[in-house]
């Protein structure tokens, strides 16, 4: 018993006929994969179908799983009637026994926060194709977090470990979308790292290399608008340690998003598939080589975060650095970056200290200790952790978006009280009008507000 298949499935809501309106025929390899895969279901007859979906409530640290003893949820929101609506019975014992060896294992993961959360197009496309086939069944919804890879990975296992205890006959589905960003005409803006991303899932899929997923830098993730990443890396989980039999059952893109469609079967044990372990040493490994070819600036960030929490007391004014770090008064940025996303960044836009050696002290601990969004970092990510610094020209006001440049100028927008700050030359960042729009949300300021604007440069260190 336990978790006798997975499947990756695209969660397009026009698969569906009601919503699609002919439109569905030109995922036509997707549709039949689609009930290849329900076929499938049916003939293992599982007891409990585990879903796993980018698009339910989502926690920066804390895995949400399906509360309450059923949830219901349709297709209406994309103009489908009612009848295509479903309730799901939840499968109680098994997520109970999930979140309790999560609690074992230190992962943040149960049935807390929203209690009336309907079911998302996340499991409800996937979910009315296996009804079409195979119904009866138990179901549990497990949403994906703000948490590192590495954590929706060792929840995979969680969830085939628990499956297993209690002699659940289960089948899970890793709900996916790949890149957004294939084609001109599609959700967003094209990137050519989108065709990159895919190409690098679709091969894992076809390999089971797994190491390789836990291992896709952060920025080609992000650069690539999927919504399915940690889905793969949940499933992945659930084979920790085993060898597996993989199949990529198709694969098209006819609307600039990727839609994968395979297959994944558990094999012997292997300990030689020890993913996190092997994931962890290329990880220090390559943080490793960055901090070799540290400067100043960056060698003081990262000693000042460490200081602190090995310490508990800010890093000591160190002696011997560079003039330009101890003569110049500007406002710094540090991000701290794990595994190629970002863990943490705090920033000053007016220099508050007397140089900016100073500056980088004070913003580094923030950065890794204060930054609203992330947890605090802990002494055990030290190791894998590498680090940026921006020093920040003084501002100066313009009157026009025409004089702003991403690559070269960030903006500064106000509005009253409010003020958001963007840096310049960031993934993802491609437009103006991406920058000024990022910036305002993040000052809480609404895109038909007035705002006035301000400009800066920056010497990025890292």
């Amino acid at each position: 018993m336990g978790i006798i298949k997975a499947y990756v499935l695209p969660h397009p809501p026009l698969a569906v006929p009601e919503v699609g309106g002919g439109k569905e025929l030109a995922i036509g390899k997707t549709l039949a994969a689609f009930d290849e895969v329900a076929a499938e279901i049916a003939g293992i007859a599982p007891e409990t179908i585990i879903y796993i979906t980018p698009h339910n409530v989502l926690y920066a640290d804390y895995f949400h799983i399906s509360p309450g003893a059923s949830a219901r949820g349709d297709l209406s929101r994309f103009g489908a009637p009612l009848s295509t609506g479903m309730e799901l019975d939840y499968d109680v014992p098994l997520v109970a026994e999930i979140e309790r060896l999560a609690g074992e294992n230190g992962i943040a993961a149960g049935t807390l926060g929203e209690k009336s959360k309907a079911l998302d197009h996340g499991v409800t496309v996937p979910a009315w194709f296996v009804n079409r086939r195979y119904g009866g069944y138990k179901a549990v919804r497990v949403s994906q977090s703000g948490l590192e890879p590495s954590e929706h990975y060792r929840l995979g296992s969680v969830i085939a470990e628990a499956a297993e205890a209690i002699g659940r006959r289960a089948v899970l589905i890793a709900s996916a979308d790949l890149s957004h960003k294939l084609a001109d005409d599609g959700p967003y803006e094209f990137s050519p790292q989108g065709a990159k991303f895919d190409s690098a899932i679709t091969g894992i899929l076809g390999s089971g290399d797994f190491l390789s997923l836990l291992a896709m830098p952060g920025d080609l993730r992000e650069d690539a608008g999927e919504c399915g990443y940690n889905s793969l890396t949940i499933m992945a989980g659930c084979f920790d340690r085993r060898n597996v039999k993989t199949e990529l059952l198709s694969y098209e893109y006819p609307f600039g998003v990727g839609y994968a469609v395979a297959s994944v079967g558990p094999g012997g044990p292997a300990d030689d598939r020890d993913i996190l372990e092997q994931f962890s040493e290329i990880s220090r490994s390559r943080a490793s080589k960055i901090r070799e070819a540290e400067d100043d600036y960056l060698a003081l960030a990262r000693r000042s975060l460490e200081h602190m929490l090995e310490n508990g007391s800010e890093l000591p004014f160190p002696g011997g650095l560079p003039d330009e770090l101890l003569g110049k008064k500007a406002g710094v940025f540090v991000s701290l970056h794990k595994n190629g996303s970002l863990r943490g960044c705090i920033g000053t836009i007016a220099p508050t200290t007397d140089c900016v050696a100073r500056e980088i002290i004070q913003n580094a601990v923030s950065a890794g200790l204060n930054d609203s969004r992330f947890e605090p970092v802990g002494t055990s990510e030290l190791p894998y952790l590498t680090y940026k610094v921006d020093v920040l020209s003084a501002p100066e006001p313009i009157s026009s978006p025409k004089e702003l440049d991403v690559k070269r100028y960030g903006v500064i927008v106000t509005a009253g009280y409010k003020r958001g700050l963007l840096l310049p030359n960031l993934d993802g960042v491609n437009t103006v009008d991406e920058q000024l729009s990022i910036a305002k949300r993040k000052a809480g300021i609404t895109e038909g507000e007035p705002v006035k604007l301000e400009r800066f440069e920056v010497i990025r260190h890292g």
